[in-house]
């Protein structure tokens, strides 16, 4: 699948919509317990919590500390990233239907006349 820039640049926003920003002095690159995999890249401190692979590795063979395999905290598919910031996991909703911070409200329908607010981004079906 080929993505033009246009769609490249959407997916570029929508993931540093879904981040939730940060401040420039709060980015880093580090590593992070993602679906029960080391995942490492450039982000805010607070998700990037294991300052190298091996870090994130020791600390994924340990479990005790990995809230998103220890209580499997993510409903209806949603997947689990581990953070530093309290609770310590976000739930990442994209693509299943439901957003919140456990994946655990269903997405609206966009013609729902009795919706009020700001439609949840996780269920923005591109």
């Amino acid at each position: 699948m080929r993505l033009t820039l246009s769609a490249a640049l959407l997916l570029l926003t929508i993931a540093i919509i879904s981040s939730e920003g940060c401040e420039l002095d709060q980015m880093r690159y580090g590593c992070r317990i993602y679906n029960a995999q080391c995942s490492c890249g450039y982000g805010c401190k607070s998700e990037y919590r294991y300052n190298n692979n091996d870090d994130c590795k020791l600390a994924l063979k340990g479990r005790r500390s990995d809230l998103c395999s220890r209580s499997k905290p993510c409903q209806n598919e949603g997947s689990c990233s581990q953070i530093s910031s309290e609770p310590g996991f976000k739930c990442r909703c994209e693509g299943t239907g439901f957003y919140g911070t456990y994946c655990e409200i269903p997405c609206p329908k966009a013609d729902n006349p009795q919706f009020q607010g700001q439609f949840p981004y996780e269920c923005i079906v591109i």
